[in-house]
Parts: C-alpha cells; sequence; structure tokens
C-alpha cells in the first residue's frame, strides 16, 4: 500500500475478507477488465489504500499483483464500496463490448 489515507490495517482487513468470500467473481471480472489481465482464472484482493486496490492474480500459471487506481483519492470507508461498484459495472461492460 502506498497512500492508506484513512485505513487502518483493520479496516482494510475486512473489506478483503468481505471482497474474498462475497465477491471473488467481481474481483475477476475486474482483474480481467481493467487490470490488463484478460486470460486471469483467478483473483484475490490484496490490499487497498486510498489511491487504489490490489489483486493478486493467476494467470497463465503463474500469480502476478495488480494495482487498478481509484477514479478519484478515496477519504472514507462508505466510498470504498461506491468505487468498486463502479469498477465492477465498468468491467463488466467492457468485457461484454
Amino acid at each position: 500500500m502506498t497512500d492508506a489515507g484513512p485505513f487502518t490495517e483493520d479496516v482494510v482487513g475486512q473489506i478483503m475478507r468481505h471482497m474474498n468470500d462475497d465477491h471473488a467473481a467481481d474481483c475477476l471480472t475486474i482483474c480481467r477488465a481493467l487490470g490488463g489481465r484478460p486470460g486471469a482464472t483467478a483473483a484475490r484482493m490484496t490490499g487497498l489504500d486510498a489511491g487504489g486496490i490490489e489483486f493478486a492474480v493467476a494467470d497463465g500459471g503463474v500469480e502476478h499483483p495488480v494495482r487498478i487506481p481509484f477514479a478519484e483519492r478515496l477519504t472514507e470507508r462508505p466510498q470504498v464500496r461506491r468505487e468498486v461498484v463502479r469498477m465492477t459495472q465498468e468491467a463488466r461492460a467492457a468485457l461484454s463490448a
């Protein structure tokens, strides 16, 4: 993480658990479309800070780190959900185009 901003280690851990447990398919969709890994077979969130979200992505039998910047610097926790929803919608649209 480069710019933790308002996101403590505990908060990041909670968000990671939620994303990896409940939104694994969305993580993969985001990484395929926005993370430059169209051939990815799996993705798990590994971190976030005020400037972006980080994943470990399985692609070609190798795990790669992927960082995707947020549209703007986040300053509070509720913005994370909105930004991830935006990314997911953008990624789905890109993959269906």
